[in-house]
């Protein structure tokens, strides 16, 4: 079972995410941590080590550059960031900051569920089976 943390605060997006990975067949466990409080009391408090985390860069009561470099300090699992900037010192400064990769919401439905499928493809199966 591949667990996912997706860090995002747009219900509508909370639903596609949760739809593209259903529709890729994997069973997951996908937690949702629609603020910065609800993500440290999921790893604090209880404990949960997710496989891979998605992250919106925008989400309330949160700095998500100090996050990732949290992860990466931590030897974390991958965190692939899916956001609406396409500012390039976004991308840049996600990178710098231990991001696994950047993913520019697409406006259509199709694109972004496929974005995500691909992305679980490439890395949360890749943490699973090494046992992050």
């Amino acid at each position: 079972m591949l667990h996912v943390l997706l860090i995002e605060d747009s219900p509508a997006d909370v639903l596609m995410v949760r739809e593209a990975i259903r529709t890729y067949s994997v069973t997951s466990d996908l937690i949702i941590a629609y603020d910065g409080e609800e993500v440290l009391r999921f790893i604090t408090e209880f404990h949960f080590k997710p496989d891979m985390f998605f992250l919106d860069l925008n989400v309330p009561n949160f700095n998500s550059f100090e996050f990732l470099e949290y992860v990466r300090a931590s030897q974390g699992p991958p965190v692939v960031v899916l956001t609406g900037s396409a500012n390039p010192e976004d991308k840049q400064r996600s990178l710098e900051s231990g991001a696994t990769e950047y993913i520019v919401k697409p406006s259509n439905i199709d694109e972004f569920m496929e974005v995500v499928r691909e992305a679980v493809g490439r890395w949360g199966r890749q943490a699973a089976a090494r046992g992050l």
